[in-house]
């Protein structure tokens, strides 16, 4: 502990400053700025390097969070990296993306806000790519083993490259026609530019990693196919089924799930030709759900030009501050003001969509909803009496998602299924199928990227077990482990 009276003498949480909003809704780059040095030296001094330091708890990853905090205090950034590397893969992906539940487990959080563990983080892998200090690792020898890993989301990519790095011959197999999954097309740029994925993707291809893009396993190969030609395969498809609503008018047109719009807007980006791009230029939008993904509309469909966005949300406006019900150092639900939400728009909450009003066109011109009823068995219905009318020409479902997609799988490789729709798996994360693992969302359900590596990196582990009998690889928790969180 560099600094015993750091967190005294610094009390205030401080964050690097955001480009000005009509700025940054002129483009999709990355809306925080670098943090200044000072700052940043500041607020890693605020870390108490506490005797039982509940922000690992909080990491899936168990991230060594003090020691890093540390060592950026002292200005040993390289050493920081490589400490911060010791436990996760992408420190770039998530000091961007993950929404910190190291934070709302750090013990300064009880009487002071949370130590600034994300941005810091950040600050340290940016820094390590700056000086040339992320380098290829390949294997100092080849073990002979083959593994498929389908999907190139975040536990896909943490699993591909501990096995590469452990000698195992390692291909990505991606159906859409660059690598990335959600991490390439699922998430806008202002919250990730895209060349932060690729320098790790270059490195990654240095160290032996093979990636197939535009190969869809269950159509251009069979996954019984794929099993016969490797001696291992981990799923890592993601949950990517969006939930549904269905009320009337769900089929006209101009109403999608969230991850349509999202999807062609980033190929837009990217410089591809999109042909009918659903769009939000001129229009009014309506966002049902919250979280990530509808803050990730809201945003786009500011940078698209729409006339107004609107987001609705089925339950209660969340406190603004921790309950007595969610206490230290649960991850409370407390109502976010995210970047997206800076920029505009109007936020309903309690309103129950009732119908999308169609022109004679069969286009949705607006959205009828009414309060939200609580009924005492736990449903949530429109309160009769209540309804009212907003004009909308496009309307962006985001409201969670339900599984990874079952047809192919099912049929061809016959894995099993849990009542919630995930893959069924074991403790090491092996299927009903012999050989055959499951990773990530695909198997948890929908979560965060820091769950998505944790098991990416535990899985490979496990496969490396039933490749060689035994694997030296870190294994920081079983899937069992994986399932429980601060907020059981």
């Amino acid at each position: 502990m560099a600094d015993p009276r750091g967190f005294l003498n610094e009390r205030e949480r401080a964050l690097p400053a955001r480009r000005p909003v009509p700025l940054r809704l002129m483009d999709y780059k990355e809306i925080y700025e670098k943090q200044d040095p000072k700052q940043l030296h500041a607020q890693a001094s605020r870390c108490m390097d506490c005797g039982i330091p509940f922000c690992h708890q909080g990491c899936p990853l168990g991230n060594i969070i003090p020691e890093w905090n540390d060592l950026t205090y002292r200005g040993d950034m390289h050493t920081a990296s490589e400490r911060l590397h010791a436990t996760n893969n992408f420190p770039e992906f998530t000091g961007r993306l993950c929404p910190a539940p190291c934070e709302s487990a750090c013990v300064l959080g009880i009487s002071q806000p949370a130590v600034t563990i994300k941005r810091i983080e950040q600050s340290i892998a940016d820094e390590a790519v700056d000086q040339g200090w992320i380098e290829p690792q390949p294997p100092q020898r080849l073990t002979g083993k083959t593994v498929a890993v389908v999907g190139s989301g975040p536990a896909g990519l943490a699993a591909a490259q501990q096995l590469t790095r452990a000698g195992h011959t390692v291909a990505v197999f991606e159906r859409d026609d660059r690598i990335g999954g959600l991490l390439r097309y699922g998430i806008p740029d202002f919250k990730m530019e895209r060349q932060v994925l690729d320098r790790r993707l270059e490195q990654m291809r240095e160290e032996g990693t093979r990636f197939r893009p535009n190969i869809e396993i269950g159509r251009d190969i069979s996954w019984s196919d794929l099993r016969r030609r490797y001696d291992a395969v981990i799923i890592a498809t993601g949950a990517p089924v969006g939930r549904e609503l269905n009320v009337p008018g769900r089929s006209l047109r101009g109403v999608h799930q969230a991850m349509e719009f999202l999807v062609q807007s980033n190929h837009a980006v990217a410089g591809d030709d999109v042909h009918d791009q659903i769009t939000a230029e001129g229009k009014h939008v309506i966002v049902i759900g919250g979280g990530d993904t509808g803050s990730d509309c809201i945003g786009t469909a500011h940078r698209q030009g729409a006339a107004s966005v609107t987001n609705i949300a089925i339950g209660k406006k969340p406190p603004e501050f921790r309950t007595p019900k969610e206490p230290w150092p649960m991850t409370p639900r407390v109502f976010e003001v995210q970047t997206s939400h800076e920029e505009g728009g109007e936020r309903l909450f309690e309103a129950s969509t009732v119908e999308f009003v169609s022109d004679a066109d069969g286009h949705v011109v607006a959205l009828q909803f009414a309060d939200t009823d609580f009924l005492e068995d736990g449903r949530r219905v429109p309160k009769a009496g209540t309804e009212r009318t907003i004009p909308a020409d496009l309307v962006l479902l985001s409201m969670g998602f339900t599984g990874p997609e079952q047809d192919a799988l099912a049929s061809q490789l016959e894995v099993g299924f849990t009542s919630r729709g995930n893959i069924a798996r074991d403790d090491d994360y092996a299927t009903n199928v012999p050989g055959v693992f499951a990773v990530g969302d695909a198997g948890r359900g929908a979560s965060l990227i820091v769950w998505a590596i944790a098991e990416g990196r535990a899985a490979a582990a496990a496969v490396e077990k039933h490749l060689l009998g035994a694997s030296m690889l870190p294994s920081p928790v079983r899937a069992s482990e994986m399932a429980i969180s601060l907020r059981s």
